[in-house]
C-alpha cells in the first residue's frame, strides 16, 4: 500500500499510515494567538522536525498537541482519536508522550522512582520488561538508578527524561529541544540515540534548533515562522531551501 499523502517512504517497514493530524490549529495565550492555523502529519515510524527560531511557536505547538495547552480552533487527531479536549494524562494513556523542552525530571527522586513514575498511566503491568529496555538503551542510567536524579549530568538528565517517556511506551514521541545545552558528544549520542529508538518503530516528532542534524536523521520537516509554516517537505529538499536561512537569520 502507498503512503497517505504527506508521508514518506523510509527504511523502517512501520512507516506510511498517518497517526498524527493536525488542522488549521490556533492556539495562543490569552488574547495573543501564537499559531495560526498550523496542518501537520506525522505517520508511523517516522521522525518529522520542526525548525524554527526562538519565539516561532514551537513549544506552543507542543504544548497544544499533548494537551497542556487547549486549542482555540482547529483539529488534533491521534490514532483516531480526537485529542484536542481532552487532559494531558488521557493522551499519554493513549500513547502519546511529550518531553518537554528543560527535561523536567524529579530532582529528589532517584533515577529508578522517575522511570517507574513514567509507566503509570501507561504500560504499568509491562514496567519490569520497560526498565529493561530503557536500561538497555541507557547503560548510565542503569549504572546511577539509585542516584537522587537532581545529581546527575545535564546529559544524564535528559536521557532520564527520554527514557522516563519510553516507560510508558509511546507510539509517538514529542521531543522538544533534547540537545539544548547539551556539549557537541553528547548531542552526537543523543541523535544516535533517537535513532535507535525509531528503530523500535516509534514515531518521532522532533522539534530542534539543532539544524543540520536534526535534517540528517529526519524523513521530513517543517519550518516555523511566527507561527506559521513558511516551509515544508523532504528533509534533504529543505536543507537546501534559501527560506530556511531566512527563518533562522532573517535572510
Amino acid at each position: 500500500m502507498a503512503p497517505r499523502r504527506g508521508c514518506t517512504r523510509n527504511s523502517n517497514p512501520m512507516t506510511g499510515e498517518p497517526i498524527l493530524r493536525v488542522s488549521e490549529l490556533h492556539a495562543g495565550y490569552g488574547r495573543t494567538e501564537i499559531l495560526h492555523g498550523i496542518d501537520l502529519t506525522v505517520c508511523t515510524g517516522e521522525i518529522v522536525a520542526i525548525l524554527g527560531s526562538n519565539g516561532a511557536g514551537k513549544s506552543t505547538l507542543n504544548r497544544t498537541i499533548s494537551g497542556v495547552l487547549r486549542p482555540t480552533g482547529g483539529a488534533i487527531v491521534f490514532s483516531n482519536l480526537s485529542i484536542e479536549r481532552i487532559p494531558p494524562a488521557a493522551i499519554v494513556a493513549h500513547g502519546l508522550v511529550h518531553v518537554p523542552e528543560g527535561r523536567r525530571i524529579f530532582p529528589n527522586m532517584t533515577v529508578r522512582e522517575n522511570l517507574d513514575l513514567g509507566s503509570y498511566r501507561r504500560a504499568r503491568a509491562r514496567r519490569s520488561a520497560n526498565l529493561s529496555r530503557a536500561f538497555a538503551l541507557f547503560p548510565r542510567l542503569a549504572e546511577r538508578q539509585s542516584q537522587l536524579a537532581g545529581t546527575l549530568s545535564g546529559g544524564e538528565q535528559q536521557m532520564l527524561a527520554i527514557a522516563r517517556a519510553l516507560m510508558a511506551e509511546p507510539t509517538l514521541l514529542i521531543l522538544d529541544e533534547p540537545s539544548l545545552g547539551l556539549s557537541p558528544i553528547l548531542v552526537e549520542q543523543l541523535f544516535a540515540l533517537i535513532k535507535d529508538i525509531n528503530a523500535e518503530g516509534i514515531a518521532i516528532l522532533l522539534v530542534e534548533q539543532n539544524v543540520v542534524q536534526t535534517l540528517e536523521l529526519a524523513q521530513r520537516a517543517y519550518v516555523l515562522e511566527n507561527g506559521l509554516f513558511v516551509v515544508q517537505g523532504n528533509a534533504a529538499d529543505i536543507r537546501n531551501d534559501p527560506r530556511l536561512n531566512r527563518a533562522y537569520l532573517g535572510m
